[in-house]
């Protein structure tokens, strides 16, 4: 499996036809502390570059796009307790959510890692 990525610094992972849905480490570096994570509920749908979540630092509060057009079937309910898991696992434990992919073609037309870290470089 390998991550894919956004302009806007989200990450998708695609497993069969869910995918795994965060935040980029950059991200995380940008926003410093993260202090609340408002994750969308189980069953919702979302179009591609639809707002999907919030994540708020002690910096600022931003929106997180869904990277992708699905259904979310499953939230990362540890980060209501633990929002800092963003911060320390941002590509790991720190994942917002899982959404059941409409269509994978979305995922291919992402960003691979070497062209995100070129982007990065450019900002």
């Amino acid at each position: 499996m390998t991550k894919r990525y956004t302009k806007d610094h989200e990450w998708v992972e695609l497993n069969g036809d869910v995918a795994t849905i965060g935040i980029s480490s950059y991200a995380t570096e940008q926003l410093g502390e993260v202090v609340y994570v408002e994750l969308p509920a189980k069953d919702k749908d979302f179009a591609a570059h639809a707002d999907m979540a919030v994540v708020e630092s002690a910096k600022a509060a931003s929106d997180v796009y869904a990277p992708i057009a699905g259904k979310i079937v499953d939230a990362n309910a540890a980060l209501a307790d633990n929002p800092g898991l963003v911060n320390e696992a941002p590509e790991g434990a720190g994942w917002f959510v899982k959404i059941k992919v409409a269509n994978k073609a979305e995922v291919d037309a992402l960003m691979d890692e070497a062209a995100y870290a070129d982007y990065v470089k450019g900002l």
